[in-house]
Parts: C-alpha cells; sequence; structure tokens
C-alpha cells in the first residue's frame, strides 16, 4: 500500500469539494475561564450570546484542555499533545521536523485561514510557516487598553496610547471582522477557518467601566454563597450531579506574591489564599467583591464580541453553514501577581492603572464544582466549557454530550469535517517523508454531534510542571506538584470533585493508569525529539 500516494488522492478529492459542501470553521478560545463562568454552565454572568449558541447546539460536559495556555495552543495547532510537539516542557526552540500545523492542512482543502488574538507559540504567526492568510496577533499579554506589543500580518505595529480608549476584546474581534469582509470580498467561493483567540479573562483585570456597572455590587455575599448558587444551576441544567470539591485555602499558584507583598504592592485587602468569606474582614470583602465585578464584565464583554461577530455572519449568510466551537485554554487562575505597568496603590478595580489578579478564592468559585485552578492537573485546572453549533449539520439543540474529550480532538474533527485525510501529505521543499510522522492522539467528535456513541474507554494524558494525570474511563490519578511521590486515585462517575481518593483500596488499578501514563510519558518525549 502506497499511503502516501493514497493520502494525496484524498487530498485532491477534498480540494475539488465545492465550497457548499464545506463549512466555515470559527473557533473560539477564551483565556482563564472558569468552568461555570457562563451561563449556560451554571454561571451569573450574562453571555447571551454564547447561551443561545448553545442552545442551538451541543454542551460538553466532559472536555478537556492541557491545564495551562501555550500547551493548550499547541495542541489546538497541531492535534498533538504538547509533549509531543516540544512545547511542554518548551525542549527545543523548534517544532520536530514532522510537524504539521491546522491552517496548513486546511489550506489544502481550499480554506482561507484568519487569525486574530494571542498565540502564544514558537515565532511569529507568519502565513509562510503557519498558512495564515491575514493574522492579527497580540503578543502583549499584559494590557486590555494599550497593547504594546502587537502584529499584523507579522509586522509589528505602532504601540497604542491609553489616550485612543482602544480595549484588545474589542480590537481582536474588529480585525477578525475586517479579515471576513476582506474574505467575503474577494474569496467568497472559499470556505473561511477564523482563530479567534481571546485574551479575556486572563489577567489583568481590566474592564470597561460600563460593563463593570452591571455587576456592581452582585459578589458582595462571597465566593462561597457564588458556588453554591454555581452548584445548584448546574444540577438544574443536568451538567453536573454530586457535591462541591473542597475549597483549598492554602494552595496557590507557586509564581505568586507573598502575603506581604500583596498588601504591599496592591492592596491591604489583597489575599493570597482562599479562606472562608465570613472570616474576612470589611475592606477585604469590599476589595474582593470589586475583582469579581471586573472578571464578569471581561467575561460579559467577549460575549457582546461575540455577538457582533454572529450578527456579521448572519447579515452575509454565513451562518447556517458556520461551525462554531468555543472553549477555554485553562481554568481560572489562582495566581496573585504585579506585572506589566505594574498596580498603581488606590486605582479602581478594572481600570488602565490597575494590575489585579483574580485570585484563589474567586478563582475556585469560577471553576465551581471542580478542585484546583490553573496550572493543575485536578478537574479544575483542565476541565473547560465546549460548546458546538453548526445549525446546517448539527439537528440536536440544546442537548448535551457526556463523552470524554479533548483538546487534542479538535484538529482531527475539523479535518473530518473538512474532508481532509488525517494523513494528508505535506507539500514544499526539504519536508519528511509521511511516515515519520506519529499518529494524530485524538478522534473525531463528529459522532457526537448526533449522540454520545459507545466508544471504548481511551486513555487522556495531562502533564504539566509537575503536575500529572491520567483518565482512562470512569478513572483518574492525579499527582500534584507539590508532592511528586504520591498519586491520587478518583472515580470520576461518582466522584468528579476530587474528595475520595481511592488509591489505597483499588492499588492494581491505580498501578494500571500508571503504567499507562509512563508509556505514553516515554512516547512523548520520544516524538519530540524526531
Amino acid at each position: 500500500m502506497n499511503r502516501p500516494l493514497i493520502a494525496l488522492f484524498l487530498s485532491l478529492v477534498a480540494t475539488c469539494l465545492s465550497a457548499a459542501e464545506r463549512p466555515n470553521i470559527v473557533l473560539v478560545l477564551a483565556d482563564d475561564l472558569g468552568y461555570s463562568d457562563l451561563g449556560c454552565y451554571g454561571g451569573e454572568i450574562q453571555t447571551p450570546t454564547l447561551d443561545s449558541l448553545a442552545e442551538g447546539g451541543l454542551r460538553y460536559t466532559q472536555f478537556y484542555n492541557t491545564g495551562r495556555c501555550w500547551p493548550s495552543r499547541a495542541a489546538l495547532m497541531t492535534g498533538y499533545y504538547a509533549q509531543q510537539v516540544g512545547m511542554d516542557p518548551k525542549l527545543k526552540t523548534d517544532w520536530p521536523s514532522w510537524t504539521q500545523f491546522l491552517p496548513n492542512r486546511l489550506r489544502q482543502a481550499g480554506y482561507r485561514n484568519y487569525l486574530s488574538g494571542k498565540w502564544h507559540l514558537r515565532r511569529l504567526a507568519s502565513s509562510a510557516e503557519y498558512a495564515w492568510d491575514r493574522s492579527y496577533q497580540l503578543a502583549d499579554h499584559d494590557r486590555f487598553f494599550s497593547p504594546q506589543d502587537h502584529y499584523l500580518d507579522a509586522q509589528q505595529l505602532p504601540p497604542v496610547g491609553r489616550e485612543e480608549g482602544r480595549y484588545t476584546t474589542v480590537d481582536t474581534t474588529q480585525y477578525a471582522i475586517d479579515f471576513l469582509e476582506e474574505h467575503q470580498r474577494d474569496h467568497a467561493d472559499s470556505p473561511f477557518f477564523l482563530y479567534l483567540a481571546y485574551t479575556a479573562p486572563h489577567f489583568p483585570l481590566h474592564a470597561k467601566a460600563k460593563d463593570i456597572a452591571k455587576y456592581e455590587g452582585r459578589y458582595s455575599e462571597g465566593w462561597d454563597k457564588l458556588r453554591r448558587e454555581r452548584q445548584a444551576r448546574l444540577e438544574k441544567l443536568g451538567i453536573y450531579q454530586g457535591p462541591l470539591a473542597r475549597r483549598q485555602e492554602n494552595t496557590i499558584a507557586p509564581w505568586s506574591l507573598s502575603q506581604t507583598q500583596l498588601e504591599e504592592q496592591i492592596d491591604p485587602g489583597e489575599l493570597g489564599t482562599a479562606p472562608a468569606w465570613d472570616s474576612l474582614t470589611p475592606e477585604q470583602k469590599a476589595f474582593q467583591a470589586s475583582k469579581m465585578e471586573v472578571h464578569a464584565a471581561m467575561v460579559d464583554r467577549l460575549d457582546q464580541e461575540l455577538a457582533r461577530l454572529v450578527a456579521y455572519l448572519k447579515a452575509n449568510r454565513k451562518f447556517e453553514n458556520t461551525l462554531f466551537l468555543f472553549l477555554s485554554d485553562n481554568g481560572a487562575t489562582a495566581e496573585q501577581i504585579n506585572r506589566g505597568d505594574r498596580h498603581l496603590p488606590g486605582a479602581a478595580s478594572g481600570s488602565a492603572d490597575s494590575y489585579l489578579a483574580l485570585g484563589p478564592g474567586w478563582s475556585t468559585a469560577a471553576n465551581t464544582p471542580f478542585s484546583l485552578h490553573k496550572h493543575w492537573n485536578h478537574e479544575g485546572g483542565i476541565s473547560s466549557p465546549f460548546i458546538v453549533h453548526w445549525p446546517q449539520s448539527i439537528a440536536a439543540n440544546g442537548e448535551l454530550r457526556r463523552t470524554p474529550a479533548h483538546i487534542v480532538d479538535i484538529v482531527p474533527t475539523l479535518l473530518d469535517i473538512a474532508g481532509i485525510a488525517p494523513e494528508l501529505p505535506r507539500f514544499g521543499k526539504n519536508l519528511p517523508p509521511l511516515d515519520e510522522a506519529p499518529p494524530l492522539p485524538g478522534l473525531s467528535l463528529t459522532p457526537t454531534f448526533a449522540h454520545d456513541p459507545e466508544w471504548e474507554p481511551r486513555g487522556l494524558y495531562f502533564h504539566h510542571a509537575g503536575n500529572r494525570a491520567y483518565r482512562r474511563g470512569e478513572w483518574k490519578i492525579v499527582m500534584r506538584r507539590e508532592d511528586q511521590t504520591q498519586w491520587a486515585l478518583y472515580h470520576l462517575t461518582n466522584d468528579r470533585a476530587e474528595r475520595n481518593n481511592l488509591a489505597d483500596t483499588h492499588p492494581d488499578k491505580l498501578a494500571q493508569l500508571v503504567a499507562l501514563w509512563e508509556k505514553e510519558e516515554l512516547q512523548y518525549r520520544i516524538d519530540a525529539s524526531r
């Protein structure tokens, strides 16, 4: 069997398909969004656009990311675990020679490719290497009002002054719409792929004053009550049935400032831990509540900007045959940092002079009902809302999908939808033989568009910064970076909140999953070295 020739034939067939037979694709990535921040996932934040997409499509209840920014982006753009392509840890300065990128693959099937937002991968998002036909790259992750480091088609743009009144969530959307207007004018017969990678609601907590005002006073009763409220809504929606994870008061991000530094650099009301809300002073409560108002405003604004994009697509009759996918790169973050232009003590929360982080108390609430935060491989760090909407081809409306899925599944899903062979050959000079690339570790999720398929249990692998996890079927092992000698074992069907460690009572299951994790860990390091 001549695999390259067969794959070439399939690619030519895919290229010959009419544009009407292939959907446009909009892949939307939020940054540091909590599992239950959206209204359609139990949150109180106003997200009518995403709620509408969920109501007209699908919500996945057990979808996973990698737990951190750049590993998730590496998986999205390559279809491989970040460890396979040397991105976690960053083993070398270049991609393995066999690496292919999603826009390159889609271009070979006739797609035009557009990027707007946070790239956060090796080198600039140039057209030559990554096949972006147009791109706006936001490389400044420390400002929402005045980005200093950003690029249009890999050419650096001038810094934006605060006096211009611009806000990056709005800019990211506007560049995307501009690209699509150009596409409609010059390439209307070709399908498009838009990767819309927002920075919101990542640090720093910056938001427009009118958006913050919508949430004034909403969070004055604190994170403990908010968790219970979200838990109740998750139960009513049918997304989650079970207890809340324990609030881990003293678990903090390893790069966070100390309590003394927070009080000196930020505010006496700032906290590095997540104590019971009722234990806080009135001053601490007021300061903390103001931060969550800004976080909510950032998510709200993201949803408002998606409404603009949806309106554009509807006005140009592109909406019905556009596949929307929405997810987050990791869970909400417990980090407490002060960087960028640095916080001006006394500055109003959310203003350009403030440099505040969400912190572990509100991060625990944002990740309701799960345990821990961004960076860890517990459910709070790696669980993501995942919405799929495609009116022309998904008949299900408002349904839930409980099939465990992972961010590495998105590339094979999009290749499947676009009619592209997963082993599509690479075109260009000095490229390695097709057989050198390892098989994609993910699965196409297209069968789940109709119903939850009866798949055999498969392994889902995680490893970041000393944190480790492996899920297979109903069981999961997880290890914290703080103790790299001890695996915990959880039965997720009964305990997705990871409250009851069963390692001592099921040693055979623990050993089985550890062996599988170690096998994949070794193989992925080998893949990255090729």
